[in-house]
């Protein structure tokens, strides 16, 4: 396919089967399932040959609405169109196997060893479920270093004119690392803007966004480690932070931290991320406290591309976490920040609870990380090696790193057709160093998937620079590599004529099958494109159960399946002095409990845990052990009470958990056992003691 244009206006997005040109008139934008390139009449059938070179994520996921719903819907079996899927996979350890959503054909094997399959969708899919392949490969934790040679024809020099080299480093971490450590520095940035006062859901009683995040924010302080240093910044039109830079994690700080999380409100005006941000940045990191960003917001902001390109500046010192609170957060932010931050995108929505993404996000965090990455490259006389970007600081436990290079030069003179690459890094206090071997000379591959994939990444860290030079280089990028930036666009042209395709644009739309609702005896067809956007303007107070007053872009949306069918924006100013209708979230005797726990981890008995637990004081203190301490016996009551009365919320208080375990094996001594089957009795459960390793 030859390479993508500078176009003069409006870029639109490709047509899969077509050779592309400058645009003359331009096109307008493809929406999936129609053909706006002219109007000719539909051929009888037509094969469209789809090559797409992307990144794939480790483990299944994914995030958006639809974009699909007005397209007209037929009977399954009905379709007017078939699906022919081969999937050709590669890997230099070999293929263990290949699952599916869908019924596919046998694996199989076109290398002997393994390192090639090939597998195909069966006939008859119905079009009712994505397709989705989960490939299993061999050692995923060893590194590989693929080289792609240069396309044919092309003048060395250039970016598709030199060989690439894909270098895949996926740490496997020593079990004796795991666990929460005592290093990292933990920020956490929470929208206070207006609109935080609205309810986390549709129903009544559902909480406060505000109130939602000052309990996430209570679950996360206790579950961080002694040692670390943390600070919490809210924004709104301003912003202002618990202390002017982040504090050791000690009992003082934390029991401070969360008088002030108390008193908390959604009362900072609109959404202005950039400048708390900015101010984050000009901390210095500390040394031997990886950075760790929380950023928690429910809206949109005017300038998403300067707030993607901040956090992209500084990407190789931190990883950022991203929160996307309610219907109106900005996807495109969310995603950004969490994407260039090297960290994840969580969106909470409905009945989600933010307590339970926040935390499993903390878990990742907690994990150790690969640090001193160095790469060292040992190649024949006349070849140089250049990585196409800069090289990453850290990865952590779960992350892959992909590194490219551009292989410059000739080899002078001519000797071993074989280059070494040493890649190595820290994991705590152990080093690892591994050394691979790459030959100088591949097979050609027509498609250049790898110089493709290093455009793409290329691509990314030049756009988001703003420079006029990056800028240039980013364009110079995309046209000779055929990659799409958002300076160029492809554009269909008459194959025929060779010329670009003239007069009036026509849309057809391609019918989809209709969804189906199961019960238990009968199930409901349900044509999408018949939903009304217009419903999306009805009862906005009912939409959000709260008023604030402000001027406000939000943004609605009909679900099916909890997919977006149809999305509106609308701007409303509303204001009202009558607060009733949000509602105040009350501390649960879980919240409560969490509340008592040290920095440390452990409980103090005293008349306020007892009274949660259930027996008085004085009960609580006759049933102790001889042998034991007060802070042991009731840190094994609140232990296991957790255990007993809010097992549904493990995910949240798994982390303090471990800090409590943590403390007691240290303080416990030889009489745990007996302590437990005691805290048991007086509680009246039977928590297995295997949760005390016993």
């Amino acid at each position: 396919m030859p390479p993508p244009t500078h176009p003069p206006q409006q870029p639109s997005r490709p047509s899969p089967a077509m050779s592309f040109y400058p645009p003359s008139p331009p096109c307008s934008p493809v929406v999936p399932g129609s053909t706006p390139l002219g109007s000719p009449p539909p051929p009888p059938a037509m094969p469209l040959p789809l090559h797409h070179s992307a990144r794939v994520p480790l483990s299944l996921g994914s995030g958006g609405g639809s974009v699909t719903q007005e397209l007209p819907r037929v009977p399954q079996g009905q379709l007017p169109y078939t699906l022919s899927l081969s999937a050709t996979m590669n890997s230099p350890y070999g293929i263990t196997r290949v699952h599916s959503n869908c019924a596919l054909t046998p694996l199989h094997y076109t290398a002997g060893d393994h390192t090639a399959a090939q597998v195909s969708l069966a006939e008859g899919h119905q079009f009712d479920r994505d397709v989705e392949l989960l490939v299993y490969y061999e050692e995923v934790h060893r590194p590989s270093a693929l080289l792609e040679s240069r396309k044919a024809g092309v003048e060395p020099g250039s970016f598709m004119g030199d060989p690439v080299v894909l270098l895949t480093l996926y740490p496997s971490f020593p079990t004796t690392a795991l666990g929460p450590g005592n290093t990292g520095e933990f920020l956490f940035l929470v929208d206070r803007s207006g609109s935080m006062e609205c309810n986390t859901g549709s129903k009544p009683e559902s909480p406060q966004r505000i109130h939602s995040a000052k309990e996430t924010l209570i679950l996360l302080l206790k579950s961080l480690p002694l040692g670390c240093y943390f600070n919490i910044y809210g924004f709104g039109s301003e912003y202002d932070s618990f202390y002017p830079e982040s504090v050791e994690y000690t009992q003082q700080t934390m029991t401070d931290a969360l008088q002030r999380v108390k008193q908390l409100e959604a009362d900072l005006g609109g959404t202005e991320i950039l400048a708390p941000l900015q101010a984050i940045y000009r901390q210095p990191c500390r040394e031997g406290h990886p950075r760790q960003l929380f950023v928690f917001t429910d809206g949109e902001v005017f300038n998403t591309d300067a707030v993607i390109a901040e956090v992209q500046r500084h990407g190789g010192s931190h990883r950022c976490f991203s929160f996307g609170i309610g219907e109106g957060a900005s996807t495109a932010l969310i995603k950004g920040i969490a994407r260039v931050g090297g960290g994840s995108a969580e969106f909470i929505t409905g009945q989600d609870r933010m307590q339970v993404k926040a935390l499993q996000s903390l878990k990742r965090a907690l994990q150790p990380a690969a640090t001193g990455i160095s790469v060292h490259w040992s190649l024949p006389l006349g070849v140089e090696a250049g990585l196409l970007g800069p090289e990453p600081k850290v990865i952590f436990q779960g992350q892959r790193c992909l590194l490219y290079a551009r292989l410059r030069g000739q080899q002078q003179p001519p000797g071993p057709a074989e280059g070494t690459v040493t890649l190595q890094y820290s994991i705590k206090d152990q080093s690892f160093t591994e050394t691979l071997t790459f030959p100088l000379q591949p097979q050609e591959e027509a498609r250049l998937p790898i110089h493709r994939l290093a455009a793409q990444a290329e691509l990314q860290e030049l756009e988001w620079s703003g420079t006029e030079d990056d800028q240039r280089r980013a364009l110079e990028t995309s046209l000779i590599s055929g990659v799409l930036c958002a300076q160029t666009a492809y554009v269909g042209v008459d194959m025929e004529l060779g010329q670009p395709i003239q007069g009036p644009l026509a849309r057809r739309n391609i019918p989809l099958a209709e969804m189906q609702i199961v019960g238990a005896s009968s199930f409901l067809c349900v044509p999408v494109h018949s939903v009304s956007p217009m419903a999306c303007f009805s009862a906005p107070m009912k939409q959000y159960n709260c008023q604030y007053r402000r001027m406000a872009k939000v943004q609605c949306r009909e679900f099916f399946n909890s997919s977006a069918d149809a999305v509106c924006d609308y701007d409303t100013a509303y204001a009202s002095e009558d607060s009733s209708l949000c509602v105040e979230l009350k501390d649960s005797p879980y919240l409560s409990l969490v509340s008592l726990q040290n920095a440390d981890g452990s409980w103090v008995l005293d008349a306020t845990l007892t009274a949660l637990l259930g027996p008085s004081e004085a009960e609580a203190t006759g049933k102790m052990p001889a042998q034991v301490s007060p802070g042991v016996w009731a840190t094994v009551l609140a232990v296991l009470w957790l255990h007993a009365h809010a097992a549904e919320q493990q995910d949240e208080w798994q982390l303090l958990e471990t800090k409590a375990l943590g403390w007691l094996r240290a303080n416990a001594g030889p009489h745990l056992a007996e302590c437990v089957g005691a805290a048991n009795s007086l509680l009246g459960c039977s928590v297995s003691p295997r949760i005390f390793d016993l």
